[in-house]
């Protein structure tokens, strides 16, 4: 066997594992031409979260970033991850969109598309596969691994062998949870490689802290590539250490044969550049051997901390990681990765804080269960499924199938704001913020979340405390002012830590609303029978109803929407509209009046 090729996610996935995706491009450039003398078989360097952050948080155009690395890195493969019809969205896109998004990625520079599908129904990847290899780039099929009483050895070589006949060049192995274990691994490549000859790519996180061992059980069963992480971004929710692999491997007829010396350079480089995003660190992305009970991917559990913190509920989320497994089984067994982990840690927290399951489902869910994502791997929950869909027929074909062309509609809709088919597709993926991106760009008002304050306390005469304490009902928090973003159009954005976890407030002028709104700060408790709230924080999607509109019992009248999955609110009583104290875009939380009904 010849040497071990790597594949270092040191600029995607291993940011995305432990800083919540937050670093910037003006970061990773100055260490670009080490990067590239390493010998990598590949570099990953864009998908997955990275296009949501760069639009979303750091206001960077995520298509000039990829020019740049392109630019910076000449002599190495630059990779992406790509979720199938989902691409890098949260919802599944017509062919044309898929399509025209590949096609350009891979004339922005991306070489290698590592493509898959969170219930890896491969009718899901049929599409982008096919565009990867009209553009004459590298197509890598990937098989999410998770474990259940369905996922078995016979259903992972079949899979594989499926990617093949597809046209794929190589496969992976993507163990986004960590779940795997070494021996598991070792049986796992063994009975794919004896089947399918193609390259295989182990790609696991050191969640559990099995990951070195699982990629070494890997290459002893025939495995050639692995993914590792530069060691100042390794380990925990991330990814096993590049220059550990490398060091273990040296002298064997495995050596990789990458430079240790200069590993480490870049090494001492990432761990200063670790030190300027400490505000994004979290308790949440360290190792824990738990995941192999409740296969919560390390950045599902800060985000799912992260609501239950909002609502006083942190002490839950035992409770939460419990109800996991059940959501997951009424689901039919969906690996968790991207969205179906926001789908089913979504649902679970409604579950745990509503005190009753499914009194509320998410869009998304029911979306799922309409057969809108593909195929569940296993048989759902009827009770469930009656629930969420009443008697409405699931859909038995490609979801694909049922979405209309798209980019036309698109480009009209966006019109001037978008200068190239790249900001087009930009506002595809996302299209609030992403209108909203090219919107700032336009008027020259984009401004990136700040890292630390712009004005140190005491330095200026208008400088304020940065750090105070606030007591509501006997509760203690300890807050952190940790900058102030520009006003645009009436909205301030004020970011801060609240006990140690990251938030941003928006405060909005009143003159915003319309006349059936009363604004955000003067929105009463919710005690009343007719009195709408959110079982969650999130933000206002849509508003349904106004005042003066007669209502049903059960009739939706508002949309939210909370890490970054849908809920339709609906009215409690049959009624008439009195009050509605919201407007799309609001941040609420529960507890408040948000609709009334009288």
């Amino acid at each position: 066997m010849s040497k071990v090729q790597v594949t270092d996610v040191i600029l995607r996935d291993a940011h995305q594992s432990l800083i919540a995706t937050r670093m910037r491009t003006e970061d990773m450039l100055p260490i670009c031409d080490k990067l590239d003398k390493v010998g990598y078989w590949s570099l990953e360097v864009w998908g997955g979260a990275t296009f949501d952050a760069c639009v979303r948080f750091l206001k960077e155009d995520p298509w000039e970033r990829l020019r740049q690395l392109r630019a910076a890195l000449p002599n190495t493969r630059l990779q992406m991850l790509l979720r199938g019809q989902n691409l890098l969205g949260y919802r599944h896109y017509a062919d044309d969109v898929v399509e025209a998004f590949v096609a350009k990625a891979a004339e922005n520079g991306i070489d290698v598309f590592r493509v898959f599908d969170a219930l890896n129904d491969l009718r899901n990847l049929e599409t982008a596969i096919k565009a990867v290899k009209k553009a004459g780039k590298h197509a890598q099929g990937t098989i999410c691994y998770t474990t259940s009483p369905v996922h078995t050895l016979d259903l992972f070589v079949e899979q594989a062998q499926a990617l093949k006949d597809m046209g794929s060049d190589s496969i992976a192995i993507k163990d986004m949870a960590g779940l795997l274990t070494p021996y598991a691994t070792y049986d796992l490549v063994k009975a794919i490689k004896a089947n399918v000859d193609l390259p295989l790519f182990v790609h696991s996180h050191s969640t559990a802290g099995l990951a070195p061992l699982c990629q070494l059980k890997a290459i002893e069963a025939g495995a050639e590539h692995i993914d590792t992480a530069i060691s100042a971004f390794a380990s925990g929710t991330s990814h096993p250490a590049t220059e550990s692999q490398v060091a273990a491997l040296k002298g064997t007829q495995w050596d990789t044969g990458l430079d240790l010396e200069l590993l480490t350079e870049i090494a001492d480089y990432f761990k200063e550049v670790r030190k300027k995003y400490h505000q994004f660190e979290s308790e949440f992305t360290k190792e824990d051997v738990s995941v192999q009970i409740n296969q919560v991917p390390g950045g599902m559990m800060s985000n799912l901390a992260n609501q239950l913190k909002e609502q006083q509920a942190l002490d839950r989320i035992r409770e939460v990681f419990n109800e996991i497994p059940r959501v997951r089984e009424d689901l039919g067994f969906p690996p968790l990765v991207t969205p179906t982990s926001q789908i089913v840690g979504t649902q679970a927290v409604l579950n745990v804080l509503a005190g009753e399951r499914y009194k509320t489902i998410t869009n998304e869910v029911k979306r799922y269960l309409q057969g809108g994502y593909g195929h569940p791997p296993a048989p759902v929950n009827k009770d469930v499924q009656t629930k969420a869909i009443g008697k409405e027929e699931p859909i038995d074909g490609r979801p694909a199938d049922q979405i209309s062309p798209e980019m036309n509609r698109l480009r009209q809709e966006i019109g001037s704001l978008a200068t190239s088919e790249e900001d087009v597709l930009t506002f595809a993926m996302f299209q609030d913020i992403g209108k909203q991106f090219l919107e700032q760009r336009a008027e020259g008002t984009l401004q990136p979340e700040p890292l630390e304050p712009p004005v140190a306390a005491g330095k200026s005469a208008t400088a304020v405390a940065t750090e105070f304490s606030i007591d509501v009902h006997g509760e203690t928090y300890q807050v952190e002012i940790t900058g102030v973003g520009g006003d645009s159009s009436g909205k301030r954005h004020i970011y801060l830590t609240l006990d140690g976890m990251p938030e941003e407030v928006i405060f909005e002028s009143l003159n915003e609303y319309d006349a059936n709104s009363s604004g955000g700060n003067k929105r009463g408790r919710a005690n009343g029978p007719g009195d709408i709230t959110t079982a969650m924080p999130g933000n206002i999607v849509d508003v349904l109803v106004q005042v003066g509109d007669t209502v049903e019992a059960g009739q939706a009248v508002l949309i939210t929407e909370a890490m970054k999955m849908e809920t339709e609110i609906q009215a409690p009583i049959a009624g008439t509209v009195k009050g509605v104290f919201v407007a799309k875009g609001d941040r609420v939380t529960p507890g408040e009046t948000l609709v009334e009904i009288g």
